[in-house]
């Protein structure tokens, strides 16, 4: 699941940072946006996935499956508006109208890179990583019980045996980091 999430999450950060459409203005001015120019969405997902990927670490049970409905969302939504910005050019006008110092201008002979359709299948990945967090995700280790809050049950418990303890007991409650006197 992290190698996927975390393959998905390279190839859509670094398809948003490369070229997805070009074309011509004013017949000879070449203009050129990249993905992030074009929709800002993908990358924004990408991150979300990562740290989702982060955090299925941290959780266990329904808090992975939630994670992995996170996940696949977020891909869904890469590979989605990464569909749409393939063939998107508003943002090639835009950037011809200012180029051209215009309030409106359209980019000519427009072309379309690969790199939309790499985004959209690092998005795939991404889904695919978090269908298989919530599919399979409540039988992975998790960080052991040690790093949950303690409950109040043994943590009057504890005070209770440190109140009437050994002196021994007393120097433990101190490194636990607790107050054996009250």
């Amino acid at each position: 699941m992290l190698l996927l999430t975390a393959l998905g999450a390279v190839l859509v950060l670094t398809a948003v940072g490369r070229t997805w459409a070009e074309g011509k203005a004013g017949g000879q001015l070449e203009v050129t946006v990249t993905g992030s120019a074009i929709s800002g969405l993908p990358g924004g997902l990408a991150l979300v996935a990562l740290a989702a990927a982060v955090a299925v670490f941290a959780v266990r049970g329904a808090g992975r499956i939630a994670v992995g409905v996170l996940v696949v969302l977020s891909g869904l939504g890469v590979a989605v508006s990464a569909g749409l910005g393939a063939a998107d050019t508003g943002a090639l006008d835009s950037e011809a109208a200012r180029k051209l110092a215009l309030v409106s201008a359209q980019a000519e002979q427009v072309g379309h890179t690969a790199w939309p359709w790499v985004a959209l299948a690092g998005g795939l990945l991404l889904a695919l990583a978090g269908l298989l967090t919530a599919r399979d995700g409540r039988g992975w280790p998790a960080m052991g019980a040690r790093y949950d809050a303690p409950t109040r049950k043994v943590k009057a418990r504890e005070r209770s045996a440190a109140a009437t303890g050994t002196p021994a007991e007393l120097w433990q409650a101190l490194d636990r980091g607790e107050d054996p006197t009250g």
